[in-house]
């Protein structure tokens, strides 16, 4: 037996005036029942005609008063549902919308316009009349902040139409479109209201089991589409989205070389991490290195005990590798052109092969010019992020040739963001509180997770306040390497 599967709220012609019908429903029955209540001592003594009555024992006064004061009742009511349910108030306009997009573009099948007979017989009427004899099915839905709108494919002469709705909705809606799937002969597309309310915090970002948290239904699963692309100019928020991408990767067991040729706010995790770089030789030596080891995990991995083809570093326990490459373009013109080309093809190797072997590649530049990202280098980063004001030209750069409307607004770390399904959406960075000092909390989070104390046969309570007092150092430490000093101030230790 086929599982049912429920579609929504079917759209029909009649829902061209739903929010006014529902305004009505709602306004008559509380007139209606806020009237007869104050009215109530008329009822019982001179029936339901008495409510009728122009006059019914000298209460007409009374009868105007309580007629007002059920309007008023009945406009508060309606206002007041307004604010306590506003979902429920933006679905009746939704489905509204929807019923007034088809029958303005006259996506339906009607009879043919016949003439309406006119009051006088002897004169001819102009009236016309039509009749819609099918209507598409379409349904709508709304859960957990998604909207689910379901079309019907009929392979009739509104097929194409029906098939590209997405711009459609996106702009009438007000909504980004998630996904678009075609499903037991529906196309299914799938959008968010309210990317603002989707937002989290940078504490909420968080990266576990192959995939990190962007938003609170948008994730980064690298395991699967690895390799992100960002993008935007000065002032956008890039910078502060990669520290917070390092944030909550420095939380796991992920392995994390920094680069960063303009020697900028990026330069500064120098003092709490270990592999960061900025002069041009050392970076170009990262790369090079990074590379050499994600081929020599290649190589190993066949020879360690429970590999399985078609498994994944993970699935032998091994940490992920990330490699953090901000202004790519501007190291790039810094290079002569051998050392550009071999630069070019480490990273073109790492993204070819690094998803199953664990080393992943973030890359941000303020355009992503095709200069340094040819050869379908480009087409390798499944999540791609454009942050801040982009021209169209940037914009087709980051996503290719696609019908969609990009809007600016003046909010720092919004901008779109394609997350490896074929589909952009509206973007917005964990939001990161003023004054958050990034090289204390990330000092704090690597000192947590990497060293952790051989407890003595002693006092415990001692050796926790070592502990302690390491890690309180790490928060401030500043001008040589995390490691260095931990390795030189920590009590007896035994790696994690």
């Amino acid at each position: 037996m086929k599982h049912f599967r429920y579609r929504g709220k079917r759209i029909r012609p009649s829902d061209k005036d739903l929010v006014f019908q529902a305004a009505c429903g709602v306004g008559l029955t509380v007139f209606s029942l806020s009237f007869v209540l104050l009215n109530l001592r008329t009822v019982l003594q001179f029936g339901w005609h008495g409510l009728l009555a122009l006059d019914s024992g000298g209460n007409m006064p009374y009868r105007l008063f309580t007629f007002f004061a059920a309007v008023v009742a009945a406009v508060a009511v309606i206002v007041l549902l307004r604010r306590l349910f506003p979902d429920a108030v933006r679905q009746l306009s939704h489905r509204q919308k929807l019923a007034r997009m088809v029958l303005e573009n006259q996506w339906y099948e009607q009879a043919e316009q016949t003439m309406q007979d006119s009051f006088f017989k002897d004169l001819s009427s102009s009236n016309k009349k039509t009749k819609i004899v099918r209507f598409p099915r379409m349904y709508y839905r709304m859960e957990n902040g998604l909207l689910h709108i379901q079309v019907e494919i009929t392979m009739g002469r509104y097929q194409e139409a029906l098939l590209h709705l997405e711009t459609k909705l996106e702009s009438g809606l007000y909504c980004e479109l998630v996904s678009r799937e075609l499903r037991d002969g529906f196309v299914l597309y799938t959008l968010l209201y309210d990317m603002v309310a989707d937002r989290i915090s940078i504490d909420e970002a968080k990266a576990g089991e192959g995939r990190l948290r962007l938003m609170k239904s948008v994730w980064w699963e690298y395991d699967t589409l690895p390799h992100m692309l960002i993008a935007g100019g000065t002032g956008g928020g890039k910078t502060y989205f990669i520290l917070t991408l390092i944030h909550a990767l420095v939380q796991t067991r992920a392995v994390i070389h920094v680069l960063d040729p303009k020697n900028a706010d990026l330069a500064d995790l120098s003092a709490v991490m270990p592999e960061v770089y900025y002069r041009k030789e050392d970076i170009a030596a990262c790369v090079s290195r990074f590379c050499d080891a994600m081929m020599q995990r290649s190589e190993s991995m066949k020879s360690m005990s429970g590999y399985k083809t078609g498994e994944n570093y993970a699935y032998l326990g091994l940490e992920p590798h990330f490699l953090v490459f901000d202004e790519y373009v501007a190291f790039m013109e810094m290079l002569n052109t051998r050392e550009r080309d071999d630069v070019l093809g480490k990273l073109k190797q790492i993204v070819m092969l690094g998803r199953q072997a664990g080393f992943f590649l973030i890359l941000a530049c303020q355009r992503p010019d095709a200069k340094y990202l040819g050869d379908g280098i480009r087409d390798q980063f499944n999540f791609r992020v454009a942050l801040g004001r982009m021209s169209e030209l940037g914009y087709s750069m980051m996503f290719g040739e696609v019908k969609k409307e990009f809007f600016f607004k003046n909010v720092k770390g919004r901008g779109y963001a394609d997350t490896g399904k074929g589909v952009i959406t509206e973007f917005y960075t964990p939001v990161v509180p003023k004054g958050y000092d990034f090289l204390r909390e990330i000092s704090i989070l690597a000192a947590g997770w990497r060293f952790v104390p051989i407890k003595p046969t002693g006092n415990k309570e001692s050796n926790d306040d070592e502990m302690e007092e390491v890690i309180f150092d790490a928060r401030y430490l500043r001008g040589q390497s995390m490691g260095d000093h931990l390795r030189d101030n920590m009590p007896p230790k035994s790696h994690k």
